[in-house]
């Protein structure tokens, strides 16, 4: 199977030709800033901006028919859109409790885990009925292996099929690839029939992990990279760090991708399994 890398921006207008032109993964809450929306170069999917909403308000502010409409904006405006994610819930106990990471403030949405996966389904049937045109995503959650079971079950009770979709999002996982725990509810799924994964906000680790074990993966983590590095590239102007510089952007791709092929050819040589990319879009 070959992973299908998209790179995550804060940067829509990567999306424009002779920008990134590599696929792209961009959020609602950047997009519906922009009066004139670009027009895509390339694939790219649309991330609904759930963990943000989830951090800053405990909840969602958005409404299903406001998303929906600009949604469909983005479709016929933008073009090339290959899927859209729901408005999901992470299940993370950051998420649920509150508290900080970091510089980030979470409120706490002070609910369970089957509340957030109750939500998560709810919304994704609502959006799949009032919108059936649009190339909606469900997007599984939880944050135990048997609560992603779960929420097959769920979504199963609400008449949605997950081993006929083609393709279910992965979420609550990027906080803990360093572990074998996301690896292990991914197996889980596949048991299930869930074969076709897209994984939230996957690092090197985890796809050096289990990025053979699916259809598609999302990465912002260029961009605190750079942050961190806290001065820009040699030859970069106009900017105190690389955080949303497309030439670090394109490099960091580069070398992720090499390091993962030559991940495989070591995995191959070994007789293990290991990443497989598409080498022409890694091209």
């Amino acid at each position: 199977m070959s992973v299908r890398f998209l790179l995550g921006t804060h940067q829509p207008g990567w999306l424009r030709a002779g920008r990134a032109e590599v696929p792209l993964f961009v959020s609602d809450r950047r997009l519906r800033t922009y009066r004139t929306l670009p027009v895509a170069a390339q694939d790219w999917a649309l991330d609904s901006g759930g963990f943000t909403e989830l951090q800053k308000f405990g909840r969602w502010t958005v409404t299903p028919a406001d998303y929906i409409a600009r949604v469909r904006r983005y479709r016929d405006e933008v073009g090339r859109l290959t899927w859209c994610a729901p408005q999901d819930w992470m299940c993370e106990p950051i998420v649920i409790n509150g508290g900080r990471i970091g510089r980030q403030v979470f409120v706490g949405t002070h609910l369970s885990v089957t509340d957030h996966q109750c939500r998560t389904v709810a919304n994704f049937v609502q959006l799949r009925e009032l919108a059936p045109d649009l190339p909606w995503v469900p997007v599984l959650q939880g944050y135990t292996v048997s609560e992603y079971l779960a929420c097959i079950d769920l979504y199963a009770a609400a008449g949605v099929d997950l081993t006929g979709e083609p393709l279910v999002g992965l979420g609550s996982v990027c906080r803990r690839q360093a572990t074998g725990e996301a690896h292990q509810i991914i197996l889980a799924l596949r048991e299930r029939g869930i074969t076709r994964l897209h994984g939230f906000g996957v690092k090197t680790l985890g796809l050096q992990r289990y990025g053979h074990l699916l259809a598609s993966a999302d990465s912002l983590a260029w961009s605190l990279d750079a942050y961190y590095l806290g001065t820009p590239l040699p030859g970069c102007t106009g900017h105190k760090n690389c955080a949303n510089c497309l030439t670090y952007a394109l490099g960091w791709r580069a070398q992720l991708l090499t390091r993962l092929i030559a991940a495989r050819h070591m995995s191959d040589h070994r007789g293990r399994q290991g990443v497989l990319f598409d080498l022409e879009e890694a091209a």
